[in-house]
């Protein structure tokens, strides 16, 4: 028995988690390769035109992997309780898949994250590896490991991201969503871009959630959305350790439109340039746009040391 693991939206969350669930119970698992225009195109035929990109990319990623594997991961998160809510298409990707894929030979392993209706991730995960079949103790046991994997995975990055805080260099926070800024075709020619011409990318995502979340009615004490909260809160945090913010999102979210404008209007000590990936735009008009914003930062830290 073989998981397939799309590597797109949650998978740059929960990677880890994953992964080690999976290791623990020694089931075996292939992840989609990084997104490439072939995936993207596969997935823009499959999706529907009102998709974000980000959605379609991962209809591509489950495209590629049929026939590759017994069962295609697929988890259903629809809320975190009182941390708030997700964007729907994390509450619908399930069907989407189901329906889309109808007529393709692999099955779906799902959980359900719905913490307003008590269905908490420990016992889903527990579901997951019993359906898998494997004992409960087994499960959970494999579960905690899982949670411990993750957890010392984040206190690494935020310890690295810390160091590089405290380097001389031009540094810019980057306001994206984890399958936007890690996607190998969104994210990181902004990075390798960035990182050419002598500035530091620090990445609001890497943060403590509940710190973050907590810091983010600094800017909205109304927001819903949980992965939102978190990166507004990553604004609280960072906002005197950076030169400069980069919002990035896919075409055409709509919670992203929202909060987007909401930084805007909000934060004015520091300057913003918005990036909306639309997955047609060429590398020389985006190294453009970041070379006048890196410009623009260089100017106003000259008009400050002067």
């Amino acid at each position: 028995m073989k998981i397939g693991i799309p590597k797109a939206l949650l998978y740059f969350r929960y990677a880890e988690l994953w992964k080690s669930f999976f290791d623990t119970l020694s089931i075996d698992y292939i992840v989609s390769p990084d997104t490439n225009k072939d995936i993207l195109r596969k997935g823009m035929n499959y999706a529907v035109d009102e998709s974000c990109l980000s959605s379609k990319i991962y209809l591509g990623h489950v495209a590629w992997l049929q026939g590759k594997c017994d069962y295609i991961l697929v988890p259903r998160i629809s809320n975190y309780g009182k941390a708030g809510t997700v964007c729907t298409k994390f509450a619908a990707i399930y069907d989407v898949v189901k329906n889309t894929f109808a007529d393709k030979d692999f099955k779906i392993l799902h959980y359900n994250i719905d913490l307003k209706n008590s269905e908490k991730e420990r016992h889903a995960f527990v579901k997951m590896g019993e359906f898998l079949g494997r004992k409960k103790a087994h499960s959970l046991v494999a579960y905690f490991l899982a949670k411990q994997a993750q957890k010392a995975e984040l206190t690494a990055a935020i310890k690295e991201q810390d160091r590089l805080l405290n380097k001389g260099k031009i540094k810019i926070l980057l306001i994206a969503h984890s399958y936007t800024i890690y996607d190998k075709f969104l994210g990181e020619p902004v990075m390798n871009m960035l990182r050419g011409m002598d500035t530091i990318p620090i990445i609001g995502n890497i943060v403590n959630k509940k710190e973050a979340i907590a810091s983010s009615v600094q800017l909205s004490d109304t927001l819903p959305w949980v992965f939102n909260k978190e990166l507004l809160g990553s604004i609280a945090i960072y906002r005197d350790s950076i030169d400069g913010i980069i919002l990035m999102s896919t075409f055409p979210c709509g919670p992203d439109s929202l909060v987007n404008e909401i930084i805007v209007r909000r934060i004015k000590d520091k300057p913003i340039l918005n990036l909306v990936m639309d997955g047609q735009e060429g590398t020389a008009g985006l190294e453009t746009r970041l070379e006048s914003f890196v410009d623009i930062i260089k100017f106003k830290r000259n008009d400050l040391i002067g």
